[in-house]
């Protein structure tokens, strides 16, 4: 790629404007984000980091372009309507990977966007009757409340694409000014005939790339596969002023603007579903990479997909469930747990005996065979595990709570109360003082079939969520 094409290359210098009483502080602090230097000195961690990068294809040493810092990335949600696990398991995975670095030492710059710009809000939005921008807010809301349902550490900076059309419109003229997009009625094209480099994320070639699949038909394009920067206005839908006229931007171009406007044109992870190595981030290098000849991503980083029936889990094909659906059901750390409890790379596949076995090991973690003297070894290993804990995002602010939590959970799957359990517990006491021992095995095995385990003791009889006992077989069946 010839350097002479870059009339205007401006890493550091988009200007960005916060719509908040704290311009002016946050504004500061995005310019210490993005600064090589500061008066803290940064810990500098002594063992080394290995991370799969798509773009080599290989596990690599992970080596900071600022010694000490990180500057990181991650592909945010479009906020149309509330969260699925799949959306659960990319930041649960990113969060592990944030909190790791932060406790070597490192100080890390996390940026996380909101997509409230998108054909599919508006396409919600036209069917409820509601103003695209409130709808998205609404549902940006909903997915931080899942977040810290499941310990996710909140993002240094959660950018939006409407806060960002300054940001957004300026790339795209960088892009226009050095030949590798064009305009057409008040559309901007790129033009990926003019970037050589296509591909090389995805490893894909420019003939499987087939107008229809992932990119809009249009007979005006150059080249089928060009993919859209800027759209006009159409009837109904939110538009802002631009150089081309008014409209919105294409999907891509917004990760492309915000990231560089957050933490520069070079910056080390840039992270997401493996669903979005192509065609987004495989755009966002091309995008970048024409904005700016020294736009440069050190590791790229691409979580598994959930899987259902072996199928990837997705709102289009109408096989997900969402957070909400899952941790009213099951405690939200149980479901960190199994999101944890595969390589990130790997597709996990979702089922009800996985997250019961999740709830078991988390109730087992914080218990033990007797509770009280379960819990002062925790007190006294506190010291010890707490670290660990913390950096999975498994650290609760009360072990005890915890453990009420679970066995409300799992009474609410089994569809019985606690007082009901109590009785059958009062009830097989009785049967075995009077050596009705069939009665006995009768009424614990009734309880196991829906989760509920019996705890016998010289102390006398209690209750703890177990896995069920069809699923119990069912595992054993599988291993």
């Amino acid at each position: 790629m010839a350097t002479t094409l870059f009339k205007f290359c401006k890493p550091f210098a988009i200007p960005i404007r916060i719509p908040t009483s704290t311009t002016t502080k946050r504004s500061l602090i995005i310019r210490t984000c993005l600064t090589s230097s500061s008066s803290s000195q940064p810990c500098i961690p002594s063992y080394k980091l290995w991370l799969y990068n798509t773009m080599s294809k290989n596990k690599q040493e992970f080596k900071p372009k600022v010694e000490g810092k990180v500057g990181m990335y991650v592909c945010g949600v479009t906020a149309y309507d509330l969260s699925h696990i799949g959306h659960a398991r990319v930041y649960v995975t990113f969060d592990l990977l944030y909190r790791y670095l932060r406790h070597f030492g490192y100080q890390v710059c996390y940026v996380r966007n909101f997509t409230d710009v998108d054909d599919k809000i508006i396409a919600r939005a036209n069917e409820l009757g509601e103003d695209p921008i409130s709808l998205s807010r609404r549902y940006c809301e909903e997915f931080q409340r899942d977040m810290v349902y499941l310990h996710c550490l909140p993002p240094s900076f959660e950018p939006r694409v409407s806060d960002h059309m300054l940001q957004i419109i300026d790339m795209i003229k960088q892009i226009l000014n050095n030949g590798y997009a064009y305009k057409i009625d008040g559309d901007v094209y790129f033009n990926i005939d003019k970037f050589p480099e296509y591909g090389r994320l995805s490893g894909r070639k420019l003939e499987d790339n087939r107008a229809g699949e992932r990119v809009a038909v249009d007979s005006r394009k150059k080249n089928p596969a060009d993919f859209a920067l800027w759209k006009s206005a159409k009837e109904g839908e939110p538009f802002w002023e631009s150089p081309w006229g008014p409209g919105r931007p294409g999907w891509h171009i917004e990760c492309s603007a915000m990231s560089a406007a957050y933490l520069g044109y070079s910056f080390d992870i840039h992270g997401g579903g493996v669903d979005l190595v192509f065609p987004h981030h495989e755009n966002e290098i091309a995008q970048s990479c024409a904005a700016c000849n020294q736009s440069n991503i050190s590791y790229w980083i691409h979580n598994g997909f959930v899987t259902v029936d072996s199928e990837k889990m997705s709102k289009s094909l109408g096989n997900f469930f969402t957070i909400r659906q899952v941790i009213d059901l099951h405690h939200p750390l149980a479901l960190r747990l199994f999101l944890m409890g595969t390589h990130y790379r790997s597709p996990i596949n979702y089922s009800d005996v996985q997250l019961e076995s999740a709830s078991d090991r988390i109730f087992y973690i914080y218990q033990g065979k007797k509770q009280e003297l379960r819990i002062e070894s925790l007190t006294a290993l506190e010291k010890i595990i707490r670290n660990v804990l913390t950096v999975l995002g498994m650290m609760p602010q009360s072990y005890s709570e915890v453990l009420q939590q679970l066995r409300e959970k799992a009474l609410k799957r089994a569809k019985i109360t606690e007082d009901q359990v109590l009785k059958k517990i009062e009830e097989r006491t009785a049967a075995r003082r009077n050596k009705e021992f069939e009665k006995s095995d009768a009424i614990r095995k009734d309880l196991a079939v829906v989760g509920i385990a019996l705890m016998d003791s010289a102390d006398g009889t209690t209750w703890r969520p177990a896995v069920p006992l069809a699923l119990q077989e069912q595992q054993v069946v599988a291993t």
